[in-house]
């Protein structure tokens, strides 16, 4: 396969315009079609390389016939219809297909499924190119579970009694069939399903002068994040509801937000769609499926558009990530992040820092409409400080190239001046006790205080000194991954709750819808910080080393004004755990552990 130079340079290359545009919110359509075209290239480098190696070795290809007859068939479809051969290489699951199936090859191992069933994949993907060139072809593809996957297109159901084997798929325009000897089923030349057929679903939006097409894609073996998935067909009433919402969600987008309306269509085409988690909006994509998003169906249109916007915004820094170098490797687990209860990477810092950089942009839109709600002024409030402050770690971390650090310049000019955005106050406290309540939970969990620091203080406590050492405000130690303790987000979850509009009912009828709160999370969220206090004491009695009820304690205390235990439950929560449990395992009573915090918290500063 090849392609004039005039219309695809030799080598992709991402200007400094783009670059920083990228990086301000202002890409474009057209500056989306670059992104497209790089990857389109990245991925037939990806499939000459699969080629070429499996060729080396044909035994690797099983059943099926060599990986260059598909090659030569993609290259027949480049002859017929370029465009056809574009649309295949710009599927999302091709890519994700071909970086699965070279690490396997490379690491000589099968994976899910067989290696030649992976290899074989590129015959379907050839077939499927080839039915929308028009060609008359014939091509053994293969077959999974009585599935025959032609990408983008759908999926055959036909009979057999392994769990691998071999189909052939050919014919002409407008009679392709697909057939094994046991079955023979037709593929209609429309998106609908039969009784051997599945069609690949879409969604189509107009609004205003913008269009949105979306597959909903519950076929596609390649369409997950890590392995690949056999079909999960959703059911009528769930596809209706996710057309509902997503016209809902593109509805918003044009509204609020006009610069993504214009680029995302070209740059967000797929869809995989998840159950709905209570009080979540679960995403995920990965930079190999380039255009497509992994959803949980989410409440309402407003949480869908936040949640499109955001796994947008990882698929344009993936597209740029593949043209530019903006961090120098490092695994390493050590940054914390308001979004995750785990450390990060830096590569996933930043990730997400883009990524909510993008909700803090819709959620701003939103919030200065006219009668725009509080839950809107919460969100951008709380995602405008989150992003900020793991931006603001980030400048100056040494991994960073001088790329990456542009790249972190351009975001900070625009979300810089939006901390000083006004909001109501209210708003703006909860904002901020929230992404406190967070860091300290992070803190308790994956923070280990010095062993040495731990006992001077344990010993000055059993000999009654009044003050504790000096020795409280340490450097910390780096962070583990491995959590102590399980967290819950549930004050946050009921926070957003007391937000929303009157029509889900009183916050006190359905508190308990909430996973993992409590009644003194309840009282929390109500205001009720005295009761909420006592609430917390007492789960501590039960269970002192809950990370959950250290962090709640810590907010209810504050909440009545300054206090010496507060300021050690939200700023050293993890000190004060640690202490109390020397203390417990000694031979004598243990002491209450608010005691410990208020006399810690002493040498603590805000």
């Amino acid at each position: 396969m090849a392609a004039p130079a005039e219309e695809h340079p030799a080598f992709h290359r991402l200007s400094w315009r783009d670059f920083d545009a990228f990086a301000r919110l202002d890409g474009d359509a057209s500056m989306m079609r670059r992104l497209r075209r790089a990857e389109r290239s990245r991925r037939k480098l990806l499939l000459r390389a699969l080629t070429e190696e499996s060729v080396k070795a044909p035994a690797l290809c099983g059943p099926m016939p060599s990986l260059d007859l598909a090659w030569e068939l993609l290259a027949r479809v480049e002859s017929r219809s370029p465009k056809a051969l574009d649309r295949m290489l710009s599927h999302p699951y091709t890519g994700s297909w071909a970086g699965y199936t070279i690490r396997l090859l490379r690491a000589g191992i099968d994976g899910v499924c067989p290696l030649w069933v992976h290899l074989g994949h590129l015959h379907a993907l050839a077939a499927a190119a080839a039915i929308r060139a028009g060609l008359e072809f014939r091509a053994e593809v293969p077959v999974w579970d009585g599935n025959v996957m032609l990408p983008s297109l759908g999926m055959a159901r036909v009979a057999c009694a392994s769990p691998f084997s071999v189909a052939v798929v050919g014919g002409g325009p407008g009679r392709y069939m697909i057939g094994n000897g046991d079955s023979v089923v037709a593929i209609p030349s429309q998106p609908v399903d039969g009784p051997d057929w599945w069609g690949i679903r879409r969604v189509r939006v107009s609004v205003d002068t913008r269009r949105f097409t979306l597959r909903l894609d519950d076929l596609d073996p390649y369409r997950g994040l890590y392995e690949p998935v056999p079909p999960q067909r959703l059911p009528g009433a769930e596809l209706d509801d996710w057309r509902r919402l997503i016209d809902e969600a593109c509805q918003l987008i044009v509204r609020h937000s006009p610069a993504f309306a214009g680029s995302m269509p070209v740059g967000l085409d797929s869809l995989v769609p998840k159950p709905r988690v209570l009080f979540r909006n679960p995403s995920a994509s990965t930079g190999e499926a380039f255009g497509s998003a992994v959803v949980g169906r989410p409440t309402d249109g407003a949480a869908l558009a936040s949640t499109l916007i955001h796994e947008f915004q990882h698929i344009v820094l993936g597209g740029v990530l593949h043209l530019v170098r903006l961090y120098d490797d490092d695994p390493r687990e050590r940054i914390y992040v308001p979004w995750r209860d785990d450390p990060r990477p830096l590569s996933g810092a930043l990730q997400g820092v883009y990524a909510f950089f993008g909700v803090a942009a819709f959620w701003r839109a939103v919030a200065s409409a006219d009668g725009a709600s509080r839950r809107a002024a919460f969100e951008f409030a709380y995602w405008r400080r989150q992003s900020w402050h793991t931006l603001r770690e980030l400048r100056a971390d040494p991994v960073l190239t001088d790329a990456g650090r542009r790249f972190l310049d351009g975001i900070a000019e625009r979300l810089g001046p939006w901390q000083n955005d006004p909001v109501p106050a209210d708003i703006a406290e909860l904002a901020a006790v929230t992404t406190e309540d967070h860091r300290a939970g992070w803190r308790v969990r994956h923070l280990r205080p010095s062993p040495a620091v731990v006992t001077e203080l344990a010993d000055a406590w059993t000999a009654g000194r009044v003050r504790p050492p000096v020795t409280v405000d340490v450097a910390d130690l780096p962070p583990t991954p491995v959590p102590d303790g399980s967290w819950s987000r549930a004050r946050v979850d009921l926070v957003r709750l007391a937000l929303t509009p009157a029509d889900l009912a009183e916050l006190s009828d359905v508190w308990q819808t909430v996973p993992g709160a409590t009644g003194a999370d309840l009282a929390y969220a109500s205001g009720r910080y005295l009761d909420a206090a006592r609430g917390y004491r007492a789960e501590l009695f039960a269970d002192p080393d809950r990370p959950s009820s250290l962090v709640g304690l810590g907010l209810a205390l504050r909440a009545g004004g300054p206090h010496p235990a507060a300021r050690a439950l939200l700023h050293r929560p993890e000190l004060v755990r640690a202490v109390h449990r020397r203390l417990r395992d000694g031979h004598g009573e243990a002491p209450a552990i608010e005691d410990i915090a208020s006399w810690i918290g002493r040498l603590v500063s805000e």
